[in-house]
């Protein structure tokens, strides 16, 4: 993650190394000139005489090695006020195991000894280099290699020798060789080992990635080995670090080993990912390289540009180290740099990570996701936030916040969510496992549930939902009322796929819907929540049951499940109307009604019915005559319109009856039926009577009827034709009209009236 910094170890390193040659040097100049010139160059040079001395040397020698080399190339001492001045000085250090050698040199000096102070006039240098080498190598020799010695360079140098401390509100400048640096005037205890940066403290590191880091001003220790710097601040080109406070631990080798940040501490990075806290320790690894982040005390998490925030109590930034390429400056190839990158981060603690909603889009919404425990894997080259993923049970909030869905919130409960991000750290999808529930409220609306094994919400790049799939077990339901109670539609299905645009679920995989007494099946099934439709596709067959039976009623009368097929079907929940489609058949016990659509009203128990081309409505009645022989008669025609409780079947757009008697052809006609209470044969509904309307046909056998309104009596198998000048013909009668002409399914006889009168014709061919 960019929370890591890049070079960090550099910094600290850096930083460290100056602070520890500042301390170096100080102390070398300070001790030398307390104890050796005050004590020892009197002494040889005959201060108490007025005089000058031109080019001398003085060794300090111990154990057969030398201490230290003091030349200067005048010293002259002045009788008024006991002062003396010291010109070209060039002090050399080799330590007491002949380890050092550094070097301490400047053109002016004055000794004051009635104030007990030594004072720079001008600049004072300061070089620190360790020698390895030193007793291998004889008496006084620099070593063979001068490898980068520590550079410090001041002004106004004065150093107390009834305190001990070494005091300049100059300017401070130092280089090493990975950094360099200011500070604005430094104050060095000698008797404590503790050296004041005052402030101004400005550091620049070299390399392939450069960092800018200033503080307010810094405090170093000998014992313990500590370094501190106040109101800090470290910047790349990608990446910055603040702290109030800052401790670094060092080793005897000034490596950093542990930070301790405090007082409001921050971390950012270009690839948007930003955390503070009140508290917070690095942990430094082999080469100061960067391992680890411990953040407490309250941590806040943001991600932008898409406003992703977080916060815990703790959380634990994890640090790899990797090797980077980078463009090389001549001609020898490539160059390789490491750097630590932040890699994962461990949070704990009443975790929460949300998203606020994006400006401009059409229904803003606002996500929330809380954990005991969460991990946050970041992208290994953007450092961007690759994924987000609880380590235990978690919950997901989403509320919509405008739009025509506002108010509505959603909350789903899982064993386990991965969220996870794309690029500029926007979130792409939510991922939740293990007995997944969810609970969608809405003010003046019946709850919706579902429950599954796996969830997936996917989000568009403006930050809204754009699709959730449920699979494994999925099961959805609707509360009866907004008071949420019980008894509302419920659904099943193996996979479910949401879409928030339309309100829209589908699902598939042996889907099943129960509303009530309807429980529908299909190769998928579509519902709308906001209005409660319901479409299903392939394979339809709706079953209703907990019917009550309807004494008054006829073909759907009985208490018996009503059962329809079909291709396809579209249900309205409030309305308890369905419309199939495609091949449709439906029928209660043995009343069967077939047709290309059929449209059912469950409440009302009525059927619209309608045919085409290919395929008319086609609908099976029983008939049963005087003498109690029952026999059917099919009914087809382009248009059925039945409603139960008038036992009325309307026919329209030209009618086909078919029976063992014959077959009537018209425009429309009206079948009427015996209440079921009526019925004492079991089967279909049973027949009362016919009246079809619009150039009537009866034919049976060799006769012929004809008119413009027919009434057709079941139980008496009578006839009755009028309207239009009705006619019956047959080959040995010829033809009969009359006003109305009466005749019978199993009786030659025919009753003409007209005129007044009537007559009765006999002898037509027609099977007895």
């Amino acid at each position: 993650m960019s929370v890591s910094i890049v070079r960090l170890r550099k910094w600290f390193a850096g930083l460290a190394i100056v602070a520890i040659a500042v301390v170096a040097g100080f102390y070398f100049y300070a001790r030398i000139q307390q104890r050796l010139l005050l004590k020892n160059l009197p002494a040889k040079l005959g201060i108490e005489v007025q005089q000058s001395s031109e080019g001398f040397t003085l060794n300090k020698s111990e154990g057969g090695r030398t201490l230290f080399t003091i030349h200067a190339s005048k010293v002259v001492q002045y009788k008024e006020g006991g002062r003396a001045h010291l010109q070209n000085v060039n002090i050399i250090v080799y330590g007491r195991n002949s380890d050092r050698f550094d070097q301490i040199y400047g053109s002016d000096f004055d000794y004051d000894q009635k104030a007990g102070t030594v004072e720079a006039r001008g600049e004072v240098h300061i070089d620190l280099e360790g020698n390895t080498e030193g007793k291998l190598l004889d008496d006084q020799s620099p070593p063979r290699e001068m490898k980068n010695p520590i550079h410090l360079r001041t002004d106004g140098l004065v150093f107390s020798q009834k305190t001990g401390i070494a005091h300049t509100d100059g300017r401070v400048e130092f280089r090493v060789p990975q950094a360099s640096g200011t500070a604005l005037g430094a104050t060095f205890d000698t008797k404590q080992s503790i050296l004041l940066l005052h402030q101004d403290v400005d550091v620049l590191t070299d390399g392939a990635e450069p960092a800018h880091i200033v503080a307010h001003d810094g405090r170093i220790t000998k014992e313990p080995r500590i370094l501190e710097l106040n109101t800090t601040l470290l910047t790349t080109s990608q990446r910055q670090v603040r702290a109030g406070l800052a401790i670094l631990d060092l080793t005897a080798e000034n490596a950093v080993q542990n930070v301790h940040a405090s007082h409001g501490v921050e971390m950012a990075d270009g690839g948007g990912v930003k955390l503070r806290s009140p508290l917070a320790e690095l942990k430094m690894g082999a080469a100061n390289a960067l391992e680890q982040a411990h953040f407490m005390g309250g941590v806040q998490m943001e991600s932008n540009p898409q406003n992703a925030t977080g916060k815990a109590s703790e959380m634990v930034v994890h640090f790899v180290t990797v090797t980077v390429p980078i463009q090389p400056t001549g001609k020898k190839g490539r160059a390789e740099r490491r750097q630590s990158r932040a890699q994962t981060i461990d949070a704990m603690h009443g975790v929460v990570l949300s998203r606020d909603p994006a400006a401009g889009v059409a229904n803003p919404q606002s996500l929330t996701m809380t954990s005991e425990a969460m991990t946050f894997l970041l992208n290994k080259d953007s450092q961007e936030l690759s994924s987000a993923r609880t380590l235990g049970p978690g919950e997901a909030v989403l509320k919509t916040i405008g739009g025509k869905n506002a108010g509505e919130q959603t909350v789903v409960d899982a064993q386990l969510f991965t969220a996870e991000f794309g690029a500029q750290n926007k979130l792409r999808t939510v991922h939740g496992t293990g007995d997944v529930r969810t609970r969608t409220s809405q003010p003046g609306m019946p709850d919706k549930v579902s429950s599954s094994e796996r969830l997936v919400s996917y989000f568009t790049p403006g930050g809204e939902v754009s699709r959730v799939l449920q699979e494994g077990h999925f099961r959805y339901m609707e509360a009866q009322s907004s008071n949420n109670e019980p008894g509302g539609r419920t659904s099943t299905g193996e996979h479910a796929s949401y879409s928030p645009q339309d309100d829209a679920m589908t699902l598939t995989g042996n889907p099943r819907i129960v509303d009530g007494g309807m429980t529908t099946t299909a190769d998928s099934i579509r519902l709308v929540r906001r209005t409660g439709e319901a479409f299903a596709m392939g394979n339809v067959k709706t079953t209703y049951s907990e019917l009550k039976q309807q004494p008054n009623g006829a073909l759907l009368a009985t208490s018996d499940p009503v059962h329809v097929t079909a291709r396809a079907m579209n249900a309205m929940q409030r309305t308890g109307l369905a419309h199939y489609t495609g091949g449709a058949r439906l029928w209660q016990g043995s009343n069967i009604v077939e047709a290309p659509t059929i449209d059912f009203d469950q409440k009302a128990r009525t059927i619209v019915a309608i045919g085409d081309r290919k395929r008319l409505v086609s609908s099976i009645f029983l008939q049963v005559d005087q003498k109690g022989k029952a026999t059917t008669m099919l009914v087809t025609a382009p248009r059925l319109d039945y409603t139960d409780n008038e036992r009325q079947a309307h026919y329209s757009g030209g009618v086909t009856t078919r029976s063992e008697d014959g077959v009537m052809t018209a425009d429309h006609a009206d079948v009427f039926l015996n209440p079921q209470s009526a019925s004492r044969t079991p089967g279909p509904s049973q027949l009362d009577r016919i009246v079809a309307t619009g150039q009537v046909l009866v034919r049976q056998q060799e006769r012929r009827a004809e008119g413009e309104r027919l009434v057709y009596t079941a139980a008496t198998s009578t006839y009755v034709m009028t309207g239009g000048s009705p006619a019956l013909s047959d080959p040995v009668n010829g033809t009969t009209r009359g006003d109305s002409l009466t005749f019978y399914s199993h009786d030659d006889r025919v009753v003409v009236e007209g005129n007044g009168s009537s007559r009765t014709v006999t002898n037509t061919h027609v099977a007895r």
